[in-house]
């Protein structure tokens, strides 16, 4: 078993304050390994940041001098951090440029256990020649590849059938999630709500969604429902100047939102929504799955390892707002529909998607 003398690092590209599905993973997966001592290393980005903070069983190591740049030369910067730990098991996250560093590392330290977790949610078939070259390096190098999704599972197999590939999903903090959807606030209870929680880019297809609002408010004549969209991202303005000319009024862009707010969010939605034309697994589904609300997403990427069609959550055709639309008007009309699909997604995430579960069979990993 590792001990706290000897750390584990960390490689990841973004880490708080920022937050995404890896950023969640790390954190999560730690506090739930208090034997083990990790030392995460990312780049500083923003001078304001401080080079290193500590917390319980470890430490946030922000490596560079605080500017853009500092993403570029991560490989080099995690790399000359490693040769002062020199550590007995490395773990990248992403096949980005923090993971390069590990990638590194191993060149020289073969003996290190080399760890890469692929989270990766774009269509990975559709990137440049040189983000594939970089990726199927580092896939090579590992010794443990670990994949959140059957999709990116079946996509590392292709590139390097050789590789120890093992599926290991992102969790739920099932008690942060599932106290709060008890507290629908008043005001809500006369309205519906239609949540998404997305990042503002492309492949979440959030244009798509204010079009399936629209037919909404105009085929099937619901007025009485808001639209929650919270995230930002590159196409925040578009959406916003989308939603303005369709004359949209009960929409409503929260930007971004403390994480610790989402389950205080989710708990006054009545159906979230996500249309990806891409995923690698969706945290966000999950998340409002465990506290208790109906979720409509398209068959991409690792959406179908949770969603089970009108079992676990709804399908939507992707880039169709009309199927959409209807999708959603069909979960708030069809109150028995609603119980049952709740009810198989809650005992889903309880005995597959819990933090805690996932923390195990990482630390299978770095024990073995």
């Amino acid at each position: 078993m590792a001990h706290k003398s000897s750390s584990i690092i960390i490689f990841s590209t973004a880490y708080k304050p920022f937050i995404g599905g890896s950023e969640i993973a790390i954190e999560e997966i730690a506090k739930r390994l208090p034997e083990i001592y990790f030392d995460i290393a990312t780049p500083r980005v923003k001078r304001q940041l401080k080079p290193v903070e500590h917390f319980s069983n470890g430490s946030i190591h922000r490596l560079g001098l605080g500017t853009s740049f500092d993403k570029i030369l991560m490989p080099l910067l995690g790399f000359v951090f490693a040769l002062r730990k020199r550590p007995a098991v490395i773990h990248g996250y992403q096949a980005s440029h923090a993971s390069g560093a590990a990638g590194l590392y191993k060149l020289f330290f073969p003996r290190a256990k080399f760890i890469l977790t692929i989270q990766e949610g774009k269509d990975l078939s559709k990137q440049s020649i040189l983000i594939k070259f970089f990726r199927n390096i580092l896939v090579r190098r590992a010794d443990v590849v670990t994949v959140i999704s059957k999709y990116l599972q079946n996509y590392i197999s292709e590139i390097s059938p050789r590789s120890q590939i093992v599926l290991i999903p992102n969790g739920v903090d099932l008690e942060k999630f599932k106290a709060k959807s008890e507290k629908r606030k008043e005001e809500d209870k006369n309205s519906k709500v239609i949540i998404t929680v997305s990042r503002l880019v492309p492949k979440n297809g959030i244009a798509d969604l204010i079009d399936a609002f629209q037919i909404l408010n105009t085929k099937y004549a619901i007025r009485d429902t808001r639209l929650v969209i919270i995230g930002d991202g590159p196409l925040e303005k578009i959406l916003k100047l989308k939603a303005k000319s369709l004359k949209l009024e009960r929409v409503e862009f929260l930007g971004s939102v403390p994480y610790d707010r989402i389950p205080e969010y989710l708990a006054n939605a009545d159906v979230f929504v996500r249309p990806s034309i891409s995923e690698g697994l969706g945290s966000a589904f999950l998340e409002a799955m465990a506290a208790g609300i109906p979720i409509i997403g398209t068959p991409v990427g690792g959406i179908p390892d949770f969603l089970k069609d009108r079992e676990t959550g709804l399908f939507c055709k992707v880039n169709d707002p009309e199927d959409l639309a209807q999708k959603i008007k069909e979960l708030m009309d069809d109150q028995e529909l609603r119980k049952n699909i709740t009810e198989s997604a809650w005992s889903l995430i309880k005995d597959r998607y819990d933090w805690n579960i996932v923390a195990k069979q990482i630390n299978k990993l770095y024990v073995q």
